[in-house]
C-alpha cells in the first residue's frame, strides 16, 4: 500500500503533467483551462459528472459546460451513455493517436470548409471581373494575380483535405496491435 509521501509526490507530478498538457493544447488555441480539464480528466480512472469536473477545476457551472462541449467537439472527451446517480458522466480518450487525429482532423476540416466555400463564390466573380471587356487593363492584371494566388491555395486545400482524408483514416498511426 502507497504511503502518503509517495501519494502526494505522485499528486505533484500529475499536477505538473497536467499544466504542461494545458500549456501544449494552449499551443494550439485550445482554452488553457480547457486543457487543464482535459488533463485531468486524463489521468482519472473513471468517468465524471460535469459536479466532479466542477468542483476538481473550481470553475462555474457554466464555464464548466462549454468546456466540456468543446472537449467533446474536439471528440477529447466522450459523453458515456451510462448515467451515474442520473448525471451524464464523461470519461476523457486516453489515446493520444486519436485524440490527434480527432483535434486536427476537426480543426483542419473547418479551415478547409471556410476556405473553399470563400474560393468557390469568389473565383467565378473574379473570373467575370477578368473576361469583362468594361475591366481596365491594370485591374485585370490585379484581378489575375489574385486568381493566381487562389489557384494555388486551392491546390493547397485538395492536398490539405487529402491528408485529413489520410488523418481520419488512421494512416498515420500505428495499428492497434503496436499501441498495446
Amino acid at each position: 500500500m502507497p504511503n502518503e509521501n509517495s501519494r502526494s509526490r505522485q499528486q505533484e507530478l500529475r499536477t505538473e503533467m497536467i499544466e504542461a498538457i494545458a500549456q501544449t493544447m494552449d499551443l494550439y488555441g485550445v482554452n488553457h483551462s480547457f486543457g487543464q480539464l482535459y488533463g485531468v480528466m486524463y489521468f482519472e480512472d473513471r468517468p465524471m459528472t460535469l459536479e466532479e469536473m466542477k468542483n476538481d477545476m473550481n470553475m462555474s457551472k457554466s464555464n464548466m459546460s462549454y468546456a466540456v462541449r468543446s472537449l467533446m467537439e474536439s471528440r477529447m472527451i466522450n459523453k458515456l451513455d451510462e448515467k451515474r446517480d442520473r448525471k451524464d458522466q464523461y470519461q476523457a480518450d486516453t489515446n493520444y493517436f486519436s485524440t490527434f487525429q480527432n483535434f486536427f482532423g476537426t480543426k483542419l476540416q473547418r479551415e478547409i470548409d471556410v476556405m473553399t466555400t470563400s474560393m468557390e463564390e469568389v473565383i467565378p466573380q473574379l473570373s467575370e471581373i477578368i473576361l469583362s471587356r468594361h475591366t481596365s487593363a491594370e485591374e485585370r492584371e490585379s484581378c489575375l494575380r489574385d486568381l493566381h494566388k487562389l489557384q494555388h491555395a486551392r491546390q493547397y486545400y485538395e492536398w490539405l483535405q487529402h491528408f485529413v482524408n489520410q488523418l481520419q483514416a488512421g494512416a498515420y498511426f500505428p495499428s492497434p496491435a503496436q499501441d498495446e
